[in-house]
């Protein structure tokens, strides 16, 4: 089935890349569309690697061979996901200003939308007045459903799932079309790291102050551990550095326990002559308390206060990063933040990005209710220009995936 993925300029893109791999996967031939807007969510170089076709968005590529309305012609399904209340009002009024709006106009295949937006804006009278004039005209609305939102907001407008959104579609496309093949044949097997060596870091360093107390943080290594096993699951050789793991260890991969920074360190730079691929996905304390007591610490000898000396720990992403035994190795760091504001949030991981010399910086929003330690999470992904490669959000093996999607090409 020739399938047409047009994705608009909402923050719900980044889950477009699970609309687009779960068709591929399904062995169907999917072109993907996204209008400028979009290609500020969600990179160029991403969607062109899970589609596995080129992707245009200018109206005025492919003159020659009259694409802008090519696409629409031959395709035999077109899904908009997300659908912005923009791109909703453009459909009403049958507005054709780019690619995406030729490509639908040019079709006679079954549309389906996934709207997502704002709980205020899928209420707007106007919005609600352009979803019924596209249901009039046998176009297929998936959601939106309720959830988390941008920011604290919560409430109707959250795109559907990408694996709803694909189902509705194939039942939309088969209705229209019966001698199309709906059935799903089992995906091909994703070799995109076979032969590779892949050296993971997960969890959180502990750093002692006595014989039974430490420093450290809230990491479980979720994470890190869905990364092993999608990086297990394409083909390649696994080491997992596994610091304190509050999650069960994965099977078919080796495992390397440590418990401070330093160790980690020790065994990364062990493990890194031989590594093609090292992810350092632990939370990994800067600073150690400089002496640390060989007998138990008693509050009756310490009194009221209690002061304690911290060293800076050594940087090991810079450090792996600065070191590279192996011509071509990528080293990809994670830096978990607190900062809510978006572009903000961009700013500290391209600074990060930078000075730690990585090939690509995954950052993610943490705090006391979101990130560590919780089920489903939301990262960016940076290249070492600071350019956004992907997005990703939902739980934490779907992420790995995603993650490692924009990685493996490299």
């Amino acid at each position: 089935m020739r399938v047409v993925v047009g994705i608009t300029g909402g923050i719900a893109a980044y889950k477009a890349v699970g609309v687009v791999r779960t068709f591929v996967l399904a062995g169907h031939e999917v072109h993907v569309v996204p209008t400028t807007a979009a290609l500020r969510f969600v990179g160029r170089p991403t969607l062109e690697a899970i589609s596995r076709n080129p992707v245009e968005s200018d109206l005025y590529d492919g003159v020659a061979e009259v694409r802008h309305v090519a696409l629409g012609q031959r395709a035999d399904l077109i899904v908009i996901a997300p659908a912005t209340a923009n791109s909703l009002a453009k459909l009403a009024a049958g507005l054709a200003d780019d690619l995406l709006g030729t490509t639908v106009l040019a079709s006679s295949a079954p549309l389906v939308v996934a709207p997502a937006m704002h709980t205020e804006m899928w209420a707007n009278a106007a919005t609600q007045a352009n979803v019924r004039v596209l249901e009039q005209r046998g176009t297929v609305v998936v959601g939106p459903v309720s959830g988390q939102l941008t920011g604290q907001d919560s409430g109707a407008g959250r795109m559907a799932e990408p694996a709803d959104i694909v189902a509705a579609a194939l039942d939309a496309a088969v209705a229209a079309n019966p001698d199309l093949d709906r059935a799903v044949p089992p995906p091909p097997p994703d070799d995109s790291l076979a032969g590779k060596r892949v050296v993971v870091s997960a969890g959180g360093t502990r750093e002692p102050l006595d014989p039974v107390r430490f420093l450290g943080n809230s990491s479980t290594g979720r994470q890190g551990v869905a990364l092993a096993e999608a990086a297990r699951d394409r083909g390649a050789d696994v080491v997992l550095i596994a610091a304190n793991l509050e999650v069960a260890v994965p099977t078919g991969v080796q495992v390397v326990a440590v418990t401070s920074a330093e160790g980690l360190l020790d065994a990364a730079r062990r493990e890194a002559g031989t590594a093609d691929l090292i992810v350092m996905a632990a939370a990994v304390a800067d600073y150690r308390p400089a002496v640390t007591a060989p007998l138990k610490l008693k509050k009756a000898d310490l009194g009221e206060r209690m002061t304690v000396e911290l060293v800076r720990n050594p940087d090991v992403l810079a450090t792996l990063a600065a070191e590279r035994p192996r011509a071509g190795q990528v080293v990809v760091g994670f830096a978990a933040e607190t900062e809510p504001d978006r572009e903000a949030l961009l700013r500290l991981g391209r600074q990060k990005v930078a000075a730690k010399g990585a090939d690509f910086l995954v950052v993610n929003e943490v705090g006391f209710d979101r990130g560590f330690g919780a089920g489903d999470t939301a990262v960016i992904v940076l290249d070492a220009a600071g350019r956004i490669v992907a997005e990703a959000g939902g739980d934490k093996p779907s992420v790995a995936a995603a993650i490692l999607d924009a990685i493996a090409p490299r």
